[in-house]
């Protein structure tokens, strides 16, 4: 089955849910980020002149991921929201994180890219990249870890195409990486035939932010309970190459 047709599958299933928040914790019970003092952003590492072609060349390629990773970019119809505008979500803190759960970018990025990274099975992660004027990359970060923080309830993000509920959200200690500046890890879970688990990993290198989000869609194509984790073979390959 080719992976578009997995991918509307998902949506279609989830815009057929309509579920209530429940479970989480409190923000108290999430475990920390794996940086707990922010370094401020350099300018170095602030792309010049094209920041979109810039970012292009800090993408990880197939040959830098190895094993049998394909990278492609993901088909714009297969998407839940195709910018932040078109994805509304009921608590307004929430949103950053909506945004990095449907591989969208945190904050307010000067340019940024997303790619499809996967070896054929039904777990796909979505590696978006984004770069930033000075400062906004922190404080994109700092959205992003008050919604984790705000948000473990769950929460309901909807487009025109479909809406989701996660039923949870929760912190999660982030891969130990020396150059990055800043991380944030998650795991969100939504009710659909059992509980579908997915994760995020956000890292920021001075002025450029990566979130990796990964879904396994076959829990929601085969009705039964599925838990995504990030790749760290792949999180450690696009990492090095902004680090």
């Amino acid at each position: 089955m080719k992976r578009a047709t997995l991918t509307l599958s998902l949506l279609s299933a989830l815009s057929l849910t309509t579920l209530t928040a429940c479970g989480g914790g409190d923000g108290d019970d999430s475990r920390t980020t794996a940086s707990e003092k922010p370094k401020p952003s350099t300018s170095e590492a602030k792309p010049s002149a094209d920041p979109a072609a810039e970012l292009a060349k800090l993408l990880v390629t197939k040959a830098e991921a190895g094993g049998d990773y394909r990278i492609d970019e993901p088909a714009k119809e297969d998407a839940l929201a195709t910018s932040q505008d078109q994805l509304k979500v009921e608590k307004p803190v929430c949103a950053p994180l909506a945004y990095a759960s449907n591989y969208l970018p945190v904050g307010d990025p000067e340019a940024s890219l997303v790619r499809y990274a996967g070896t054929g099975s039904y777990l796909y992660t979505y590696i978006t990249l984004a770069t930033y004027a000075e400062g906004k990359a922190e404080e994109a970060m700092k959205g992003l870890a008050d919604a984790a923080s705000s948000c473990t309830t769950g929460y309901t993000a909807k487009s025109k195409k479909a809406s989701t509920t996660y039923t949870s959200v929760k912190k999660e200690t982030a891969p130990s990486d020396p150059s990055a500046d800043e991380s944030l890890a998650t795991v969100s879970t939504v009710s659909y035939k059992g509980t579908q688990t997915m994760r995020t990993q956000t890292f920021r290198f001075g002025d450029t932010i990566v979130n990796y989000f990964s879904i396994d869609s076959g829990g929601f194509i085969k009705g039964q309970s599925a838990q995504a984790i990030v790749p760290a073979d792949l999180v450690k390959a696009q990492n090095t190459k902004l680090g």
